[in-house]
């Protein structure tokens, strides 16, 4: 099946700017987000929505996607099957994209660039999520939070060498982690750059190794980070805590933490953004004569005006007494709406009271009904049968 365009899958023109791009990443990525959509489909929609903004926010991978297409993204991209085709940007700065083309086939040139697998790198970002109650969310709050990641060794701090010792550099490449090699082409023998075999890229031996990391120079470790939750944080948002992921390669950063907040519903109340809204039941009574009674909030109890005449349904306000408004200092407002309630098991000095009330209303005349519904059903049903054996 033909992939799907990135800029489509993104909703973005092809003119967006990096901006628009990343906010529009962070939208879907919530919004597919395997650990909040459980639709069957929600994991491989973020995949997708991932491997878009991959492409889309790297500026030499976009301007590559935007001149070759999905072609652009197959790793053996540019690797010159069926002559120099897949190669681009020739003339960007100066001859570089020559260089790049002879460092390739022929090993060294003028470029003298460091090979990029024992570069410094930042180590993969992680993911937390973490529960809330309702009320945790509305008003924030600290809270410690402890997982497993891979952490630079304790013991040869990210050396992997036994303690004493020391790396050397790799007698095979010299230390640049590529070594040349002959190979037999269409156009005749070439030379062409690859992986070191021997440090694997690396640049360095390791002849005495670390014991607690067998030489890795990593190893997994527990840790612990403090969170500090916003006050009216939503289910689903997220928090990223820099340089708490995982550790980095060859002296590179610790990668980050990305904490979502899933956040437990309450057994009163409902939620949108800083809005907040409640049921209040009330008797026929207060409804029609009024009444001041007290309702509560998520800043505790308060007092609500009733007033003469009022509706089922009716909703009130009551500013301020909503959730914290992100980043500001300012709070929503809750909506308690009414709902009359009928009364049921009326005695008979209550029922009589009832029909005073609608004489002097002058009303409509009321046809009193003893049985309930399906009492009448069953009558009817009754009726219908002595009929038919007449």
């Amino acid at each position: 099946m033909a992939k799907r365009d990135f800029y489509e899958i993104l909703g973005v023109s092809k003119t967006a700017t990096d901006v628009e791009i990343k906010k529009a990443y962070r939208k879907l990525s919530k919004k597919y987000h395997p650990d909040i959509n459980k639709e069957p489909d929600a994991e491989d929609k973020f995949k997708e929505v991932s491997e878009a903004f991959e492409i889309l926010s790297d500026p030499q991978k976009r301007a590559a996607y935007d001149q070759y297409g999905h072609s652009s993204t197959d790793p053996n991209f540019g690797a010159g099957g069926g002559g120099f085709g897949g190669f681009q940007d020739f003339g960007g700065g100066g001859f570089g994209g020559f260089e790049d083309i002879f460092e390739s086939f022929f090993g060294g040139g003028g470029g003298g660039r460091s090979n990029a697998s024992n570069a410094p790198r930042q180590g993969a970002d992680l993911q937390y999520t973490l529960d809330l109650s309702f009320n945790e969310a509305i008003f924030g709050l600290e809270k410690n939070i402890r997982f497993n990641r891979e952490d630079e060794c304790s013991t040869c701090h990210g050396s992997g060498a036994k303690p004493g010792t020391h790396p050397e550099t790799c007698t095979k490449c010299h230390g640049s982690g590529t070594i040349n090699v002959e190979r037999q082409t269409p156009l005749g023998r070439m030379m062409s750059r690859q992986t070191c075999d021997e440090c694997q890229g690396t640049g360095k031996m390791i002849k005495e190794k670390c014991g607690t990391c067998s030489g890795s120079g990593r190893m997994m470790k527990s840790h612990a980070v403090k969170v500090n939750v916003p006050a009216g944080v939503e289910n689903g948002q997220q928090m990223r805590l820099a340089g708490q992921g995982e550790a980095g390669y060859n002296g590179g950063p610790y990668g980050d933490l990305y904490v979502i907040f899933r956040v437990e519903d309450s057994p009163i109340f409902e939620r949108e953004g800083s809005e907040i809204y409640y049921k209040e039941t009330i008797s026929i009574v207060q409804a029609a004569l009024g009444d001041e009674i007290e309702v509560p909030t998520v800043h505790g109890r308060v007092k609500l005006r009733i007033p003469a005449g009022t509706q089922t349904g009716t909703t009130f306000r009551l500013r301020g007494k909503g959730a914290p408004k992100l980043r500001t200092n300012t709070n929503g407002d809750q909506h308690v709406t009414v709902v009359v309630e009928t009364p049921v098991n009326l005695s008979e000095d209550q029922k009589e009271v009832l029909r005073q009330f609608g004489t002097l209303t002058g009303g409509k005349a009321v046809v009193e009904q003893e049985e309930g519904f399906f009492d009448k059903v069953k009558d009817a049903f009754s009726s219908g049968n002595k009929k038919k054996r007449k």
